[in-house]
């Protein structure tokens, strides 16, 4: 099959299409799929350029998100049948491989029926980014009706599927943005209020939203600075959840002064830390996730699709940043 390799750590161009073996089922729950796209995600770049989560496991293959139709299953699976359509987030951070390939294997657990309503661009698009703003929104953040959200860069990734699912959620949703054509874009999904951060400072923007109250949850997708400002745009006995490693020079007076309950994000800990259980969560996240997108309630933006020899392409698309929504591979 072809597939695309990181044969060592680098930049883009280490990226290799090439003939590989394909994968075969290997335990009684697993499912072999045909691969028709493959989401890439920021991750991919910085494991491209940082390393694997796992020694010793070069040559890899990237790409956490996939979707496809399954050819052929273990003895022991009973949820899924040959010719289901699925999607999943599975591999590409060095254990199990990854995406980027024509095909995979994958536990039955982790594979989902894909949303009927999309078709494998957007489903492949669309899970590692689901189960992260769902997670950081709802189990970290416990978002609930009536709670104000501010989203951090609404149009991107992550953001574009928080600013839905805490609409969805019932809360009111404000959220940073660079041009006005992504803050037209925010407000079509849902989004209140929308900050174009270059114009204006974000802490007075929600202060004006908020009537000085600051927000009840905020979702931090950028770390750095901004998170430490964000600190200050929160409500006392808020929450802020962050996808990213804060650092070590926070300043967390204002923090503890607001009460503040600080969460932090990482959907991949049940893959790297092998936990059964939270796998299964996240997918139930999935199958949750494709009833209201049937159900017309839930959508992803496409930035673009890319054929699987292009990754390259893609990561340095992904590097150069302000992409509106996702880059998908189109692997068959």
């Amino acid at each position: 099959m072809k597939a695309v390799l990181m044969p060592a750590v680098g930049p883009a161009d280490v990226l290799q299409l090439q003939e590989v073996p394909e994968p075969q089922i290997r335990t009684p729950t697993q499912v072999k799929v045909r691969l028709h796209a493959a989401g890439v995600n920021p991750v991919d770049t910085k494991v491209r350029k940082r390393g694997l989560f796992y020694p010793d496991a070069l040559p890899a293959i990237l790409g956490c998100d996939g979707a496809g139709v399954v050819e052929a299953v273990g003895s022991s699976v009973t949820r899924l049948a040959p010719g289901d359509e699925v999607w999943f987030c599975n591999g590409g951070i060095g254990g199990d491989p990854g995406n980027y390939a024509e095909y995979t294997v994958v536990d039955e657990g982790v594979a989902r029926l894909k949303p009927k309503r999309w078709n494998f661009e957007q489903s492949a698009a669309a899970p590692l980014v689901l189960i992260t703003a769902w997670e950081a929104l709802f189990d970290r953040a416990q978002l609930n009706a009536g709670k104000t959200v501010l989203v951090h860069a609404g149009a991107g990734g992550v953001g574009h599927v928080a600013i839905q699912l805490a609409r969805l959620g019932g809360a009111r949703v404000c959220t940073t943005v660079s041009t006005q054509e992504k803050a037209d874009f925010a407000r079509s999904l849902g989004a209140e209020y929308c900050i174009l951060y270059r114009d204006q400072t974000f802490i007075q923007a929600i202060g004006r939203w908020t009537e000085g109250r600051g927000v009840d949850i905020a979702l931090d997708t950028i770390g750095g600075e901004v998170f430490q400002q964000t600190l200050s745009a929160v409500a006392h006995y808020g929450d802020i959840v962050t996808l990213l490693d804060p650092g070590t020079d926070v300043q967390w007076v204002d923090a503890r002064n607001r009460n503040l309950r600080v969460g932090f994000e990482l959907m991949l800990t049940p893959m790297v830390r092998d936990l059964p259980q939270a796998r299964a969560h996240q997918g139930e996240i999935l199958d949750r996730c494709a009833a209201w997108i049937d159900e017309g309630k839930l959508q992803i933006e496409l930035a673009d699709v890319l054929p699987l020899e292009q990754a390259t392409q893609a990561h340095l698309r992904i590097e150069e940043g302000h992409i509106q929504g996702k880059l998908v591979l189109k692997t068959s």
